[in-house]
């Protein structure tokens, strides 16, 4: 029996799904199919991205090393693709020391993910988007609160103690509420009124949360206001410079911290491995996960295009839609191996939850036409709930 090769291209949240999926799904497999079973990343490491904003205000590490998550039967190996040929069904890549290397493979699933979208250099503030910038914004408001504690000039400390935030997706807004806790608590550690601190966040739209219905949105700036939290709709920062914003509309406001949360982008890398993107830098990929002209590759997650064929909905970028994705694509592997009709994909229910710092947040479901709306505690649970699953660290 011919032993096939898998492999796995990236450990965000759709790639170790998809490495447990298939894992299990062959393992009952065992007599029809053997499998070499493959994870290939830059990092030794599973990055819990959608926790970036912790190291920020924490020293919280948010990074899962990939033995801890695969102690055996999955074949890790710290490198870069470089390329994919699809007619040869191999790849390219460079390892962790700078070599390069070539792999064979049966079965090729690509879960690169997404990048954060960076504003242009000179736009200045800090974008969050990694850990070093994550460090770098807590050692900065740091420092500004020990100016502040010892600042005489009434305005400069009032300057210091102000931040925006730019951007009111989910990513701003759950780095604005746990600023919102934890600044607050540094500033009182140090002496200063922590009411006295300024958090704005800065939205370009009309309204929060546009993935929900409006009356959630207004509920969700309600509680954002409730902690402290000014929003300003409508608002575009062009640039920070020396310590000020400047608006598109003219305005300028003087800030000790500006922070850039501008949302995703599929992961380029797809491109320049010699996928098929469509427009907007997606992979194209069909209804089960394959990918266009290349036998045997799927992509899943942030990186492709994933429509469910019977509503047009495109599955947006949330961990919790990796996980579904992960469990069907396993199936569909098993099925295309033996010939049979293989699952389509089908949407993820109408789930949003959303972290308000410790103890708080909102969360939105829709079913049967009806909205449901948890507050408080219960909304922290799930949310806290939803990111250890979704790192696999639920049991």
């Amino acid at each position: 029996m011919k032993t096939l090769t898998c492999i796995v291209i990236g450990a965000g949240y759709a790639g170790i799904h998809a490495v447990k999926e298939i894992r299990k799904r062959f393992k009952d497999q065992v007599n029809k199919h053997s499998l070499r079973l493959v994870l290939i990343d830059k990092n030794a490491f599973h990055l819990r991205k959608v926790l970036m904003f912790r190291p920020a205000v924490t020293n919280e590490d948010i990074r899962i090393p990939l033995t801890k998550l695969f102690p055996d039967e999955v074949e890790l190996v710290q490198a870069m693709v470089l390329n994919i040929n699809a007619v040869e069904k191999k790849l390219v890549y460079v390892n962790d020391v700078g070599a390069e290397h070539e792999m064979n493979y049966d079965m090729l699933v690509v879960t690169v993910g997404s990048v954060i979208r960076q504003p242009d250099p000179d736009q200045g503030g800090i974008a969050l988007t990694s850990l070093e910038s994550a460090q770098k914004i807590r050692s900065v408001w740091l420092s500004n609160l020990q100016q502040a504690a010892s600042e005489s000039n009434a305005r400069e400390r009032e300057r210091l103690m102000h931040i925006a935030i730019v951007g009111a997706g989910i990513s701003g807004v759950e780095t604005a509420a746990e600023l919102a806790y934890y600044a607050r608590k540094d500033g009182e550690r140090l002496g200063l009124d922590p009411q006295a601190i300024r958090i704005e966040l800065y939205n370009a739209h009309d309204r929060l949360f546009l993935d929900g219905p409006a009356k959630v949105g207004m509920k969700l700036e309600r509680l954002l206001q409730d902690i402290g939290i000014d929003t300003l709709h409508n608002k575009r920062i062009i640039k920070e410079e020396d310590g000020v914003i400047w608006l598109s509309d003219g305005e300028k406001r003087s800030v000790g911290l500006c922070i850039w949360t501008l949302g995703l982008l599929p992961n380029p890398m797809v491109h320049t491995i010699g996928l098929p993107v469509i427009s907007d830098g997606h992979v194209r990929v069909d209804v089960s996960y394959r990918v266009a002209d290349m036998p045997g590759v799927y992509s899943i997650g942030d990186c492709a295009k994933i429509v469910d064929p019977l509503n047009g909905h495109v599955d947006g970028k949330t961990c919790k839609e990796a996980i579904p994705q992960a469990a069907r694509l396993a199936k569909i592997m098993l099925a295309d191996l033996e010939g049979r009709q293989a699952p389509v994909h089908e949407s993820y229910m109408n789930l949003y939850s959303i972290g308000l710092g410790p103890g708080k947040g909102l969360t939105w479901v829709n079913k049967w036409g009806i909205d449901f709306v948890i507050t408080g505690k219960l909304s922290w649970k799930i949310k806290e709930y939803t990111w250890d699953a979704a790192s696999m660290l639920t049991t």
